[in-house]
């Protein structure tokens, strides 16, 4: 049996569709799987079990990447296709079964929403990682069997969703002082090598001997492999926290202007904290445009999140218990 699956193009979305190729993995243990996603998170799907080909879509001018595809693929004869892109493509390529992801839905979560592309929406498939044994093994040199260790994502794709620096900065020292919810933990804090400017101040506020700096320092498998042996995530609204949360890390996820209805982290051991501003409220001002405004996460103290993580961190202990 042969899959192509086509997958989004940002790293967060990609996380959210991992549950549904998960379920095709474990359904259709024998396929040969070809996924198509951007090269931002093709790496996740390297050690994916029944992988055939994994295939990079490298935005090109005049679509030229979708002709890119079909050129790559239109010469098999395919058992399924599933496109989450909502393309032409999949009614250009000869198979027996389509899937292509419904009409937008503002209001279902977005693993519901593409669980609902096989009819799952009812018992969706949760998010999942796939490291690999190396990558596994580099994670645990890094994060070694010690005690716990504190992830911290300070980044997001565009300056509203960051929460500032100095807050995570201030948070972290809270957490990990002597008589604080991690005591005298290691801190991991995690960026895109271009984000190093943002983590800096995290960076600085924990000393060399407890600081773990992955920015922009290790491949996406191999951060997915160190998320999986933190203890405890805190990030704003990315696809490192649909990693975390993925991974099964408990996770806290910070949100203003992006809807935690649609996007927060998914699983049992997750929460989230918002503004007390609505994500209407924010993004409703006329002059409102996501590509130049400044942080739109102010309304967010230190001393909520740090509530609402203390909050998580218990309950989820009292689950493990």
């Amino acid at each position: 049996m042969r899959i192509l699956f086509i997958t989004a193009n940002r790293l967060g979305d990609a996380v959210l569709s991992t549950g549904l190729l998960g379920y095709l993995t474990e359904t259709y243990p024998n396929a040969a799987i070809t996924v198509a996603s951007g090269p931002i998170p093709a790496p996740l799907f390297s050690a994916l079990p029944g992988l055939d080909r994994n295939i990079v879509m490298e935005k090109q001018k005049f679509a030229g990447h979708w002709i890119s595809l079909w050129r790559q693929t239109s010469g098999q004869r395919w058992d399924m296709v599933i496109d989450l892109r909502r393309s032409a493509l999949s009614y250009l390529l000869r198979t027996r079964q389509r899937h292509s992801l419904p009409s937008p839905d503002e209001t279902c979560h977005r693993v519901r929403f593409v669980a609902r592309t096989l009819g799952l929406e009812d018992n969706p498939p949760a998010p999942c990682l796939w490291p690999s044994e190396a990558e596994r093994s580099e994670a645990e040199k890094i994060i070694p069997d010690r005690p716990p260790v504190l992830a911290v994502a300070p980044a997001a794709n565009w300056r509203g969703k960051q929460w500032r620096a100095n807050n995570f900065a201030a948070l972290v020292t809270r957490l990990t002082h002597s008589e604080g919810l991690l005591p005298n933990a290691r801190v991991a804090v995690i960026a895109a090598a271009d984000e190093r400017d943002q983590a800096a101040p995290v960076l600085a506020a924990v000393p060399e001997e407890r600081r773990i700096d992955l920015v922009g320092t290790r491949s996406l498998g191999t951060l997915g492999a160190c998320l999986g042996r933190c203890a405890l995530f805190i990030g704003n609204d990315s696809g490192l926290m649909h990693m975390a949360a993925a991974a099964g890390t408990a996770t806290l996820g910070l949100f203003g202007p992006s809807r935690e209805t649609l996007y927060a982290p998914w699983g049992e051991s997750t929460g989230w904290v918002r503004t007390p501003e609505s994500f209407e409220e924010l993004t409703g001002a006329p002059d409102y445009d996501h590509r130049t405004t400044d942080t739109l996460m102010d309304g967010l103290t230190v001393d909520t999140v740090e509530s609402a993580l203390t909050e998580l961190w218990h309950r989820v202990r009292k689950d493990a218990a």
